[in-house]
């Protein structure tokens, strides 16, 4: 083995290209940065739809707002994501990177284009949304610099693919690649698709800022654009499970129950799970009643099943993993008993219980056609995708640096309490914000506007005195949340500079050892849950199909 390209982990015995290694520090480190700028700004954002307290004007707001969505939906998870491509083929595989060069360019126009963005929306040029919706119009470089990135992105996805040819034919490995790598590798195809459509509409906007194209039709630009804007977070769900299942073996040393329903699950996810895209489109008049009830029902139902698929198989797996370490007692004892001290585990467990509970729940209730009319242009909405984006994936990814650091800085995490405590504490935060908004939203607070109160407008929406009461739960959940945002950036950038150096010696670092194989061990735990959420599922479903009758009252 070449001492300069590789190295091999004494901890995990996995061998380690330092390319590799390199791409997915710089990679993480942007990440983090992301969180950072997209976090000052999210509690601009709260401390302004909070009523009681309404910090910006609306000219700031809507610069804050964009500024927020973008570094936290795009900047920060594909950033986390394409370090996270960096790790599952070539590290797990025991592979070089395929293009180091081309790595390095990628990962260059992704900085450049977050840049320009950013330089942008700070500058005033582009006070858009994360949407940008045509014909509102931002200065030429904000296009081009969602070209650039998306450009970039695309430079480490298809590396990836690469990366994967040329450990299959170095046999770098046997048999099928490992499961984590087979969700890397579908959360990359699901890239492709959202980073193709980013390029093609962001592309003719360009030239439309310029003056070169004169006209813009909205409706094919919503069309095109949620091909990225929706698509980019399925590269989450899929990257997100990849995680749970890698946490779960880190922390307990679970194996799959059932590896082929894991992967035909993660197939499901290529197949089905974009077009949840269309329940930003069941209002517009151009795409025909036959295409909105495809994509909002019969189809995307496939892409659910898939996420009760590994809903059930990643407590399952910890389940199994748990009894075989001797803690079978009763029928949960294997969860009071589980790692709560360990942030890792805390992360995997609080990201698939709010993932499920409320992001997933919410997110295939709101996408049927009829309760999407009530639902979408609410509150409701960005409650919905912070119980996904935040509280699943940007919590499992939490849980999965307090890893990445030791094994990859070699550092040891400075405050391993702390580390802990941060998870607790952005996790309930984000929980209680993601119920508070959800929950105003249902007394029809507007999703978008500044104002909730609409002071001084001629039109008064009717929005309930209640509604006020859990926009201010919104605000102490958002606050809550930004604590341990910020509490994770701190812990992580001074486990990287100031961590305890590990040295490279077997034993510095502890992971959950795999438990043996025996007879047939009970899920029973696991299955009572999966009923309580189906229950869930069924009231809130029901609820809403109720609040859609009344609301559509027929003699």
């Amino acid at each position: 083995m070449d001492a300069t390209t590789f190295r091999t982990c004494a901890h995990t015995g996995l061998r380690v290209h330092l390319t590799a290694e390199r791409l997915i520090k710089v990679h993480a480190v942007a990440g983090v940065l992301a969180i950072l700028f997209g976090g000052i700004a999210a509690v601009l954002v709260v401390l302004t739809r909070w009523p009681a307290v309404h910090l910006l004007d609306p000219a700031m707001y809507y610069r804050a707002l964009t500024f927020h969505g973008i570094n936290m939906l795009i900047f920060w998870i594909i950033f986390f994501e394409v370090a996270i491509l960096y790790f599952a083929a070539p590290i797990v595989l025991g592979s070089r990177v395929a293009w180091p060069r081309m790595g390095w360019v990628g990962f260059a126009l992704m900085v450049a284009g977050s840049l320009m963005i950013d330089v942008a929306i700070l500058r005033g040029g582009a006070d858009v949304m994360f949407t940008s919706y045509v014909p509102l119009r931002a200065v030429s470089y904000f296009y081009l610099g969602w070209i650039l990135y998306a450009v970039g992105a695309l430079i480490g996805v298809l590396n990836f693919f690469a990366t994967l040819v040329v450990a299959k034919a170095e046999r770098t490995y046997e048999g099928s690649i490992p499961l984590v790598t087979f969700g890397a590798l579908t959360a990359a195809i699901i890239a492709v698709v959202a980073l193709a459509h980013g390029a093609i509409i962001y592309i003719p906007t360009w030239l439309w800022s310029l003056g070169v194209v004169q006209n813009l039709d909205a409706g094919m630009y919503r069309l095109v654009w949620w091909g990225l804007g929706h698509s980019s977070q399925q590269i989450n769900v899929a990257a997100m499970v990849a995680v749970w299942y890698l946490l779960a073996t880190l922390t307990v040393g679970a194996v799959p129950i059932n590896e082929k329903v894991s992967r035909w699950a993660f197939v499901l996810y290529i197949l089905f799970i974009n077009l949840a895209s269309a329940h930003h489109l069941l209002v517009d008049p151009q795409v025909s009643p036959a295409w909105k009830v495809w994509n909002t029902s019969y189809g995307m139902y496939l892409a659910v099943l898939a996420s009760m698929i590994h809903g059930m198989t990643v407590p399952a797996s910890v389940e199994v993993a748990q009894r075989r370490h001797g803690l079978g007692k009763g029928m949960f004892e294997w969860l009071t008993k589980a790692p709560w001290g360990n942030p890792g585990f805390a992360a995997l467990f609080l990201s698939l219980v709010l993932f499920g509970f409320m992001g997933g729940i919410t997110g295939v209730t709101f996408g049927a056609e009829q309760v999407n009319i009530i639902s979408h242009n609410t509150l409701r909405i960005p409650g919905h995708f912070h119980s996904t984006v935040v509280a699943g994936t940007t919590l499992a990814f939490m849980g999965l640096t307090y890893f990445v650091v030791p094994l990859i800085w070699r550092r040891r995490i400075v405050a391993p309490k702390l580390a802990t405590l941060q998870v607790y504490v952005f996790g309930i935060g984000i929980a209680i914000f993601a119920a508070g908004m959800t929950t105003a939203g249902s007394y029809a607070v507007p999703r978008r506007h500044w104002d909730v109160q609409f002071t001084n407008a001629l039109f008064q929406p009717p929005v309930e005195a209640a509604a006020y009461v859990f926009l201010g739960i919104m605000g102490l959940g958002g606050l809550l949340a930004a604590l341990g945002g910020a509490l994770y950036v701190g812990i992580t950038v001074l486990s990287v500079f100031f961590g305890r150096r590990i040295p490279d010696q077997p034993g510095q670092i502890e992971l959950a050892a795999i438990p043996a194989a025996g007879k047939h061990t009970p899920i029973s735990g696991t299955l009572v849950l999966v009923f309580v959420f189906l229950a869930a599922f069924v009231i809130y479903y029901f609820l809403n199909w109720k609040w859609l009758a009344a609301i559509w009252y027929v003699q």
